[in-house]
Order: structure tokens, then C-alpha cells, then sequence
């Protein structure tokens, strides 16, 4: 546990909130563009191989993502300034979002997704990192129920810019742009974080015990880490194959209705975290959740591989989303609690990353050892197991929870 004896000051409301919209602007910024408009995009050229040229662009914006998401966490460390860089990027990535219009075929598409993840890493990598510099783990708890609400509007958006009639398909990369930009210039304008000294310091720590300290910071660093990856592989499995899924069980089941529970369990999420953020918060519990979280999720997973109808299949669902949901929103705050060298916070972040990105590596080589002989009651209890041992590093913490 890390030696903090002094009380802290509180960062103002107006920063927390406006630093959330950022949050909720990033998400914007890829998820409407990457599930939906992307997708059109591919499929709109002329003799494209939709599938396969999706497959290399996902491929190769994870890898410029992951890359570019450590390289600017790094270099805002060493600048000692996040906003510029998180303005640069913002720029940068709105700029070539709007582009990508003007690509004629799949290789330059391929070459701009690449170069629009690194803009857009410019501006997620040190805004993550910013919340470290002015947020006290006091209040990690409630930014991260507040972070909860990206991944629900950034899917709301999506959705709302592609009902017919809303815009052109290159009209809708514009309104992208435009929101997304709207949403992330106001903590950069009107921000005015209070300063938080005491969190760009390194901890002290005495001479006997720093090794023996510093050890078991590291230790909690892996687990958390490690955990949050394993729920990670299950998140990208459901989130590719769900639909799929469902119409095995029902084929009556259609995109419509999967993508309604989908957004229900994002909205229900928002309370949920906002709900355990508090909490953890008031009783400097902050591994808790997460344990609940993910054991939760473990337990939703089972539903799903022993469901024997719809209603079972999607309540198991909706107890393994809501559940999940709720730990990454609050892992992402609360990873911040444990990182110990704030110099290096931007990079560390980027490091952690990775559990974002490599997951979709791993699930599609999982999905196919699995699903074809076994079914997909096979892989729900596998991701159920890697679920379950998440929990297990997280309660077994020598951390106090």
C-alpha cells in the first residue's frame, strides 16, 4: 500500500465534468467510426474484399494504436504537457477522419487508418494521463462512474448519425469531427484543473522498506493488468459475436433488437459505476468493484453457456455487460491509484493499453478452436474461467480492500 499520511484536496466538480465529456469525446471520436461508418466505407468501393480488407485495417491500426498510444504517453511525460499534445491530436485525428472521404481504395483507406489512430492516440494517450496529474484517488472512484458514460453515448452516436435521412455517408465523418471536437475543447479552454502538487511527486518511502514496497506496488501493477486483460478478451468475443449468437438461438433475432440490449446495458451502466465509484470512494475500497465486477461478469458468462432460450440467453448477457461494464469504467480511473512514478505515468498508461488492443488478437484464434466443434457454449465458459481468475487476482491483493 502506498504511504499517503496527507490529507488531500478535492479537484474541482467543473473539471471532473468537463474531463468526462472529453472521455465521452474520444470515444466518440472511434466507435461510431470504427463498428459503423468504417464498414460502409469498405463496402461502398468498388471490388473490395469487405471482410478481408476490414481484417488488415484492424490488424494494422491496432498495432499504430498500441504503438502510438505509449509513444505520446511517453513524450507528454517528458514535455511535462498534456494539453498540447491532446489539442495536437485532436486536430490531427478530426482532420483525417474527415479524409476519409476522399480515399479511393482499400490501400490508401488502409494507410489513413493508420496514420488517423496515431492523431487520435496524440489525444487519448496523455488525456488519460491528465487525470492522473489533477484527479486524487478520493475521487477516482466517482471519475471513473462519470467515465462510464463514454462507451454509452460514443454507441448512442453511432447510432443516431446513422438513422436515414440524418446525413450523406461523408456528411456523417463531418458531424463526427464537429462533435467530437466540441466535446474535447472544453476541459482544453475551461478547464483550470486545481493544482495537485502532491501527485506529480514520487512517494516516499524509506531506505529498509523500498524494496520490499516498490515490490508490491509492481506485484498490484501485473495483477491489475492481467485482470483487466482477461476481461478484456471477453468483452471483444461478445462484442464481435453476439449478434451471431442470438441468431443461433433465435434467427427471428435480428441486429435491431441486439443493438437495443446492447445500448440498455450501457445506459444501465452509468448509475451502476456512478453507484460503485461513490462507494469505493467513501470507503477507500477500491479493488472491491472490480473483484465484484468481474466475478459478476463470470457469473453472467455461465448464464450464457448453460442458456436454453432467448430470455435465459439475454439475461445472462445482461448481467455479464452491466457487470463488466461497470469494472472497466472503474479499473480505468483507479489503475491510476496504483501507478507509482508519476515522470513515467503517460508511458505506464500506454502500457496498459495494450489490454485494449491485444485482446483483439487473441479472440478470433480462441473463437475459431472453439465455436466450430464445441459451440459457443464452450467458449462462454472458458471466457467465464478467464473471467473468474481476473477476480481472483484482484481479491487476493495484498493492497487493503
Amino acid at each position: 500500500m502506498l504511504p499517503e499520511a496527507r490529507s488531500q484536496a478535492e479537484q474541482s466538480r467543473r473539471f471532473l465534468y468537463l474531463y468526462a465529456l472529453a472521455a465521452t469525446g474520444g470515444a466518440v471520436a472511434y466507435v461510431p467510426f470504427l463498428t459503423l461508418l468504417l464498414p460502409l466505407r469498405v463496402t461502398a468501393m468498388e471490388g473490395s474484399d469487405t471482410v478481408g480488407v476490414l481484417a488488415y485495417i484492424a490488424f494494422a491500426g491496432a498495432i499504430s494504436a498500441s504503438l502510438a498510444n505509449i509513444f505520446f504517453g511517453w513524450a507528454s511525460d517528458r514535455t511535462r504537457n498534456r494539453r498540447i499534445w491532446i489539442a495536437a491530436g485532436l486536430a490531427l485525428s478530426c482532420l483525417l477522419l474527415v479524409s476519409v472521404s476522399r480515399t479511393s481504395n482499400p490501400a490508401e483507406l488502409l494507410a489513413l487508418i493508420v496514420v488517423w489512430q496515431i492523431g487520435l492516440n496524440m489525444m487519448l494517450a496523455p488525456l488519460a494521463a491528465w487525470a492522473g496529474d489533477c484527479v486524487p484517488d478520493g475521487q477516482k472512484g466517482r471519475l471513473g462512474g462519470l467515465l462510464a458514460c463514454a462507451p454509452a453515448l460514443g454507441a448512442l452516436s453511432g447510432a443516431v448519425i446513422t438513422l436515414p435521412g440524418v446525413a450523406e455517408p461523408d456528411a456523417r465523418l463531418v458531424i463526427v469531427a464537429v462533435i467530437v471536437a466540441l466535446m474535447v475543447a472544453p476541459v482544453l479552454l475551461f478547464g483550470r484543473p486545481r493544482p495537485m502538487p502532491h501527485l506529480m511527486e514520487a512517494p516516499e518511502i524509506q531506505a529498509p522498506l523500498r524494496t520490499s514496497v516498490l515490490l508490491r506496488i509492481d506485484r498490484t501493477v501485473a495483477r491489475m493488468w492481467f485482470a483487466r486483460l482477461l476481461v478484456q478478451i471477453a468483452e471483444a468475443a461478445l462484442f464481435a459475436y453476439l449478434l451471431v449468437w442470438f441468431a443461433t438461438i433465435d434467427p427471428a433475432f435480428g441486429d435491431n433488437q441486439t443493438a437495443t440490449v446492447f445500448t440498455v446495458v450501457l445506459a444501465l451502466s452509468i448509475p451502476a459505476a456512478m453507484l460503485a465509484g461513490k462507494w469505493s470512494d467513501r470507503t477507500d475500497r477500491p479493488i472491491v468493484p472490480l473483484a465484484w465486477g468481474a466475478g459478476v461478469g463470470a457469473a453472467g458468462l455461465v448464464m450464457m453457456g448453460l442458456a436454453d432460450g432467448l430470455v435465459p440467453a439475454i439475461a445472462g448477457y445482461v448481467v455479464f455487460g452491466l457487470a463488466t461494464s461497470v469494472f472497466l469504467a472503474l479499473h480505468t480511473s483507479q489503475t491510476l491509484r496504483f501507478l507509482p512514478r508519476p515522470a513515467t505515468r503517460g508511458r505506464d498508461l500506454g502500457l496498459f493499453n495494450l489490454t485494449n488492443t491485444v485482446p483483439s488478437l487473441i479472440m478470433p484464434w480462441l473463437t475459431l478452436a472453439l465455436v466450430p466443434v464445441f459451440g459457443f457454449d464452450a467458449l462462454f465458459l472458458v471466457l467465464a474461467a478467464l473471467a473468474a481468475l481476473a477476480m481472483l487476482l484482484l481479491i487476493t491483493l495484498t493492497r487493503k480492500i
